[in-house]
């Protein structure tokens, strides 16, 4: 049985794209690819006792489908534990989140972390001095969701130099997270959001100082001009978990970005359609592109598995 060199390790932590380098972005990439080549070995593959012996303790105060599975499926099938640690620890109320994190850190090998604030998730890689903390969602950022992105998005294209994705709708925590993993990855973005929603500037600036190969963040206020030949179109719900009272006037600002077939006919004839789900069909795009065959948005998903394996081999390696 053929076995994969130890991956390099990264940084302690995985709170954000920005956690990566674009050498460690390839690596995980390369990783991904092999680990999902290999799943058909089953225990025969040669990272199935990766982590044997060790825990990940799960930590979620929003609801999941796709980032729990995703975990739970690829800490199992690397050999280790997955352990639910219930949501109540992570409010701070019972007990401080430091002291959390401290005592979690001598019994589990590494958290992850699904929660709102973006310092709650810090709050934990901070206090704990060799636990890695991995970053499931929070409301500024979607570091996972993004490696699977560009995963789908690399799998299509060979490498990503050169091509553009156009994000249409609101510039939350997905656009953040698919803005810094595409411009490392070479790729341009195209950013379309109404006036009042749009991508922070900040954002904007921390992907073009870690853009490679010339890739740039563009802003647009009309998604028609955005999408125009592009290679790929990503949407995601108008409103976020905890924005839930602001959907039906959402729903008229955002009316105008819906994905459909003309604005898909507007972009390369090949382009894809993505999507992180949930999606709401009719809203940010409708049932008809979800099921035409530009649409990835499946592939997306069962990529999260296989980006999660390779960040939890690189970071417990």
């Amino acid at each position: 049985m053929e076995t994969i060199p130890p991956p390099a390790r990264l940084a302690k932590d995985f709170l954000s794209i920005l956690d990566l380098g674009a050498a460690d972005l390839e690596r995980l990439l390369t990783l991904a690819a092999e680990v999902k080549a290999d799943r058909p070995l089953g225990v025969r593959a040669p990272t199935a006792a990766a982590l044997a012996g060790r825990h990940v303790g799960l930590l979620f105060e929003k609801p999941s489908l796709r980032t729990r599975s995703t975990f739970e499926v690829a800490i199992r099938e690397l050999g280790g534990y997955a352990m639910d640690v219930p949501s109540e620890f992570a409010g701070g109320s019972r007990e401080p989140i430091e002291d959390v994190a401290r005592n979690l850190e001598r019994w589990v090998h590494a958290l992850v972390v699904r929660t709102f604030a973006q310092d709650k998730v810090a709050t934990f890689a901070r206090s704990a001095s060799r636990m890695p903390v991995i970053n499931a969602l929070t409301d500024e950022h979607h570091p996972l969701q993004a490696l699977a992105d560009v995963m789908t998005m690399t799998e299509r294209w060979g490498r990503g130099s050169g091509r553009t994705v156009a994000y249409v709708g609101d510039g939350n925590n997905v656009a953040t997270s698919l803005a810094h993993a595409a411009c490392m990855a070479g790729i341009n973005v195209h950013v379309a959001t109404p006036e009042g929603y749009a991508l922070p500037r900040g954002v904007i600036e921390e992907a073009t100082q870690i853009a490679q190969g010339g890739a740039r963040v563009r802003s647009f206020a009309d998604p028609r001009e955005a999408v125009d030949g592009v290679d790929a179109i990503y949407t995601d719900v108008w409103a976020s978990m905890g924005e839930e009272d602001e959907a039906v006037a959402r729903r008229l600002v955002f009316a105008p970005y819906q994905v459909n077939r003309e604005l898909m006919s507007l972009a390369a004839p090949d382009a894809m359609f993505m999507h992180c789900l949930p999606a709401h069909r009719g809203d940010e795009v409708t049932a008809e592109v979800m099921e035409s065959p530009a649409s990835v948005i499946f592939e997306q998903a069962e990529n999260r598995l296989h980006t999660q394996k390779a960040l939890l081999l690189m970071l417990l390696s």
